[in-house]
């Protein structure tokens, strides 16, 4: 019977759909294993298919397709170590989340997810059936106990596999961030090992997906819950574990812990490798947005080059003659300390011309809100007609703040293919802009320093439509808005729960009643990156008609 064991683990980046690229990594992976000598080469789950894919597992086409690959990719790592790799696996009328062991060119063992998460971002009810309880696997003379996931957010599993004879827990993950996440995960494992007296190796993918980020942070626990491994957030990365048998059993060999970032660097890295692996996934090249000389189209645009690089990002100043000097010079020092391209477009022509085609349907009404959205609008014209001629997707540039209240014009500034911020309240878009001034890090392709200036983060905040606008005039100022609405969206409280802190009741029924008559405006909004479990998308779901209002 072996002493040694080890395992090399795959933190890495799928593509939902890309069976073919995901084998591909499966199989360099393996390589290295294979070149270490290792016993066991794992990836994470339903990594062949990509995470989260959605109801396209359940096209009875892409199953088999999936079949296809998994089989061919245990011909192909038939000499040399086991390779363990998750995917959707039917198996008569059902399919199931499913880890397969691929050995000796075969699928030898195969472990059926049974906890089937079915809240927030996940409908695995919906797509999937549950697996049955079941025990470890062999892999030469060990036994290996693979909770799936959410499998082992629960006790009942891990317990079972203990009980049945594994000597370790291995937990294949598809685990999308949220702010906190990283506490949580590491709480729940360090639960499940003090349960089952067993090490466990937690193996989780990176990368984004749609609005969802897996920051890998992958790490290894022995009896007790000491950290015996912790591999770095967001890195794609191959890396091996050795466990040695004692008297007691299996232990990881502890080895230098990476150390990971704090919760700001956390949602900055998640906003530019969303935006990177949106782009990269989908074929885009190059991004454009508008940029107003405000704070929120500054930190967009820092994303895109910290994302993308600066040759790739090109920012575009529409000035009305509402548009300030301020915000003109303050939007070409965020062009030029970036390094992007800058483009000045002014829209007192085209919104003249729209004006006079309108004037006689007009005649005899004053000007209002809709003089104000035309030139929003009007500004979205023109950036999908530069994105259209140039192939450059376009960035909308609205904070949650905005999005929760629809303080934002649809077929205007809400234009665009992404989001970066969409899940970054106002406040928070405040003391990010600071932190990214004050912090550089390698995996940025933006310069250091302080690249948005103090005049941008200290000025109040306008969408500069009218003149003197200020955003004030219209909500509520932003530490309140923000604080509302995290109680009402983030924590799913009532307007009570807002009396209860503080907040005058009126203005937390106007800002409730906002949120509900802007659902239609975020039903038809880009998609953004997930920072927290109350991001408007797959969250939070609710309908378009609703006439329904807090009585408290």
């Amino acid at each position: 019977m072996a002493d040694r064991f080890r395992i090399t683990l795959g933190q890495l980046n799928p593509t939902v759909g890309d069976l073919a690229g995901n084998a591909a990594l499966a199989a360099q992976a393996w390589s290295e294993g294979k070149a270490a000598n290792a016993d066991l080469v794992a990836l994470p789950e339903m990594f062949i298919a990509g995470y989260n894919a959605q109801d396209l597992v359940m096209k009875r086409a892409f199953q088999l397709d999936v079949m296809t690959h998994v089989e061919r990719l245990a011909k192909e790592c038939a000499d040399g170590p086991a390779l363990a790799i998750g995917a959707p696996w039917a198996e008569g009328a059902e399919l199931f989340n499913a880890y397969l062991i691929l050995k000796n060119g075969k699928i030898a063992s195969r472990v059926l997810k049974h906890n089937l998460p079915n809240e927030t971002v996940f409908d695995e009810v919906r797509v999937f059936d549950s697996g049955p309880l079941g025990g470890p696997y062999a892999v030469g003379n060990t036994r290996v106990g693979s909770p799936i996931c959410e499998d082992a957010w629960h006790p009942e599993v891990s317990e079972t596999l203990a009980e049945t004879g594994a000597e370790f827990l291995l937990v294949p993950n598809g685990s999308p961030y949220y702010r906190g996440k990283l506490d949580t995960r590491m709480n729940m494992m360090v639960a499940r090992v003090i349960e089952t007296g067993l090490p466990l190796i937690y193996l989780n993918m990176v990368g984004g997906q749609d609005d969802q980020v897996f920051d890998g942070a992958s790490f290894a626990l022995n009896p007790g819950g000491k950290l015996a491994m912790q591999m770095p957030a967001f890195d794609a990365q191959v890396h091996h574990v050795d466990l040695e048998r004692g008297p007691d059993g299996w232990r990881v060999l502890e080895q230098p812990l990476a150390s990971l970032p704090d919760a700001w660097e956390q949602d900055y890295r998640v906003m530019v490798q969303a935006l990177r692996d949106y782009m990269g996934k989908t074929g885009f090249k190059k991004v454009l947005l508008g940029l107003s000389g405000g704070i929120d189209s500054a930190i967009v645009a820092t994303i895109a080059v910290d994302a993308l690089g600066a040759e790739n990002v090109r920012c575009v100043m529409l000035p009305s003659e509402y548009t300030s000097q301020a915000s003109l010079d303050d939007a070409e020092a965020v062009a030029k300390a970036l390094g992007c391209r800058y483009d000045y477009v002014p829209i007192k022509e085209g919104r003249q011309a729209i004006t006079n085609t309108l004037a006689p349907l007009f005649e005899g009404r004053d000007p209002d809100l809709t003089e104000e959205n035309i030139q929003s609008r009007l500004r979205g014209l023109l950036l999908m007609a530069l994105s259209n001629k140039f192939g450059e997707m376009l960035l909308t540039t609205g904070n949650k703040s905005e999005v929760a209240v629809g303080y934002a014009t649809i077929y205007g500034d809400m234009a665009g293919g992404y989001n970066p911020i969409k899940d970054l309240y106002k406040t928070r878009v405040f003391e990010t802009c600071r932190w990214r001034n004050a912090n550089h890090r390698d995996w940025m392709m933006g310069p250091e320093g302080a690249v948005i200036p103090e005049s941008i983060i200290t000025k109040p905040p306008s969408a500069e439509l009218r003149e003197d606008q200020k955003d004030s005039d219209s909500l509520p100022d932003y530490p309140e808005l923000d604080a509302i609405l995290n109680i009402l969206v983030d924590q799913d409280g009532s307007v009570a729960d807002c009396v209860a802190a503080g907040f005058e009741r009126e203005v937390a029924k106007k800002v409730e009643h906002l949120i509900y008559i802007s659902e239609y405006k975020r039903f038809q909004s880009a998609p953004g990156p997930r920072l927290t479990k109350g991001a408007f998308w797959l969250d939070r779901r609710y309908p378009i008609v609703n006439r329904w209002r807090d009585p408290s």
